[in-house]
């Protein structure tokens, strides 16, 4: 077996090593809503907000809707989302007691469904180590001589998605193990200038003492001269240091198949059906993804800080369900039921998953939404993968061959109207990805009444979802199917070919084989063609 350093030097000068995925990097750029923004009179291909309030609704009266941001966690302490959160007026704060007998206590902003009085869940598996650990008992050290006909595709189902955990592991180890031994040699060159954050240029007046770190500087630096950087510190942070932490999760929570973080819950696993879990600890541990999520709904647009969400007159409704890890279906389910019986209106899903453990109860859920008159927008994934081709979860697709008709899927992309338009990660499918929405580089809000950008479908979800809030709020009449049909008709399209990288090589596609609609969602062509509804 190769060592480590062995494994470093020979990927010495391959510029992949330090690059994380493009959904969790925060990446550097002006800090602007460029997604507000009208392509021809900006330049960005944003999806023309600004331009809607300026032309359309300015005057107009509107009606508050409640927007659900199912995710991790949302800071109600920020500045720029503080006075736009949704609040229970039918609970009394801290008594403990179920005022509104939902059977949620004090749950006045929302409620955590990966909580309990014990604590919250931070990390958990990834859907499919939850799926083996279930199959393992039945299947494992048996071949299709060792099981009656009827199991065998479930035995094949195992064995495949065996062989993709195994994978997964080895990379995570490789990936782990090589990142942690950059950033040792990386540290020890640190410690020769004496600082405790170096610069750029204290970095590259390091005289290495050996081989090794002689060819690692040339990588950090080859690294960075690729990326356009020229900030040492902010490279080490978000690109060798989050790499390290990245991967470390993956090996130690993701897949490691004896962590279980559903003591803390306390709840019957099994029964997917219970529902009085949970505390009321919307925020959670890390309210960093949803927090940005819901300042791109609906952060003040009133207040001259920070950003401009794309709706206004929006209630934010959190609802924790999301960990560090796959969320469950279980809660998934519970966490689409709250919403809707708490009023609202759209609930944006910014996460996604490989596998499902319990789709049926995440169908019912659905189905009681499409009910109700709400409308539900899910993030593609960020796999750069064709969901024509593969399924993510969840989705609209019911076991009993229909869909939510009141769904949309979103891709992710890029400010310029160029062959980059799709963003590189973002995963598409001309039958299953409805429309994309912008999602590279999108400044929005992060605890501590902080401001940073980020990129991934999570981002391009809650544009759209922040429009169909403005649809349904300057025109509450419209059910939730017309405010997607308004949605999907309005796009501007997009009559040209994109670049991207499938499996290590460049592909050509036209923008319109990417989605059903072929183009890019716009607040100002939506709200003209909502004024023709009746």
């Amino acid at each position: 077996m190769r060592t480590i350093k062995r494994q470093v030097m020979k990927t010495i000068g391959l510029l992949a090593l330090l690059v994380m995925p493009a959904f969790l990097q925060a990446q550097k750029t002006e800090k602007t809503d460029w997604y507000n923004k009208d392509l021809q009179k900006d330049g960005s291909f944003g999806i023309s907000a600004d331009k809607a309030y300026q032309e359309i609704l300015k005057g107009k009266k509107s009606t508050p809707v409640i927007v659900a941001v199912l995710d991790g966690g949302v800071d109600t302490t920020h500045e720029d989302l503080k006075s736009v959160l949704w609040q229970n007026k039918l609970e009394i704060a801290g008594n403990g007691i179920d005022d509104d007998k939902n059977g949620y206590a004090d749950d006045l902003r929302g409620w955590n469904f990966m909580g309990s009085a014990k604590g919250n869940v931070e990390f958990d598996n990834i859907e499919l180590v939850r799926v083996l650990l279930r199959d393992m008992e039945k299947f494992d050290g048996k071949d299709s001589n060792q099981v009656r006909k009827a199991e065998l595709p479930a035995l094949r189902a195992y064995q495949k998605n065996l062989r993709i955990y195994n994978q997964k592991k080895r990379k995570a180890e490789q990936e782990y193990f090589m990142l942690y031994s950059v950033k040792k040699t990386v540290d020890s060159l640190i410690a020769f200038t004496g600082k405790e954050k170096p610069t750029l240029e204290d970095f590259k007046a390091v005289n290495p003492t050996s081989k090794q770190q002689e060819q690692i500087k040339k990588l950090i630096l080859v690294n960075m001269k690729a990326s356009k950087s020229d900030d040492f510190q902010d490279f080490y942070e978000q690109e060798l240091a989050r790499g390290v932490k990245y991967y470390y999760e993956q090996l130690y929570y993701h897949l490691n198949m004896a962590y279980n973080s559903r003591t803390i819950v306390g709840d019957n696993y099994q029964n997917s059906y219970e529902k009085s879990y949970g505390n009321l600890d919307v925020m959670g541990p890390d309210a960093e993804h949803g927090s940005h999520v819901a300042g791109i709904i609906a952060a003040d647009r009133t207040n001259n800080k920070g950003i401009r969400g794309v709706a206004d007159h929006v209630s934010i409704l959190a609802v924790r369900t999301v960990p560090n890890g796959d969320e469950r279906d279980k809660d998934v389910a519970n966490s689409i039921i709250y919403a809707v019986d708490n009023g609202a209106k759209v609930i944006n899903m910014s996460f996604g998953k490989s596998h499902s453990w319990d789709k049926e109860a995440v169908d019912k859920a659905v189905q009681y939404a499409m009910k109700k008159d709400v409308l539900l927008v899910h993030a593609a994934g960020n796999d750069n993968k064709n969901l024509d081709l593969e399924r993510v979860y969840p989705n609209r697709y019911f076991g009993n061959g229909k869909t939510a008709q009141a769904w949309i899927e979103v891709g992710a992309s890029d400010a310029k109207n160029d062959k980059t338009l799709k963003a590189s990660f973002s995963n598409y499918g001309k039958t299953t990805v409805d429309v994309f929405a912008p999602g590279v580089d999108i400044n929005s809000t992060v605890p501590g009444s902080l401001y940073k950008a980020n990129s991934g479908t999570s981002m391009a979800a809650p544009v759209v979802s922040g429009l169909a809030a403005l649809i349904r709020s300057y025109y509450p009449s419209l059910t939730a199917v017309q405010v997607k049909d308004i949605i999907m008709k309005s796009v501007v399209k997009v009559n040209q070919d994109v670049e991207f990288l499938v499996e290590g090589k460049k592909v050509k596609m036209p923008f319109a084989d990417l989605s059903i609609s072929g183009g890019i969602v716009n607040a100002y062509q939506a709200l003209k063609l909502a004024e023709t509804y009746k």
